[in-house]
């Protein structure tokens, strides 16, 4: 497995409806593309937006960073959408599960 996190914070001039836009096409683009596992997204009562996205690999991840239409909303992203964002990609070196309803 391969974790992307990317935390963010808009910008405060952001077109919003741009941007659900343009959110709502990235995750079904990504969610269509190979070694895609999961993607969820929170927000914290500051506002800051934590993303999070599991692949099969690292090879996978890479392989969507450089999707031509997801390379071209990362740049709008830059340009109109964020005010600042940070992101963390690696192998976990430790996973731990818990499922009460495994048998």
């Amino acid at each position: 497995m391969y974790v992307v996190v990317f935390r963010n914070r808009k910008r405060a001039d952001i077109d919003a409806a741009a941007y659900g836009a343009d959110a709502t096409c990235m995750e079904a683009l990504a969610r269509a593309q190979p070694g895609f596992l999961s993607f969820k997204s929170y927000t914290a009562e500051d506002g800051e937006v934590v993303a999070i996205s599991e692949w099969a690999d690292e090879a996978a991840a890479l392989a969507w960073r450089r999707v031509a239409d997801h390379a071209e909303v990362q740049a709008r992203g830059r340009a109109a959408y964020y005010e600042s964002y940070t992101l963390l990609a690696g192998t976990p070196s430790r996973v731990h599960h818990f499922d009460r309803g495994a048998k």
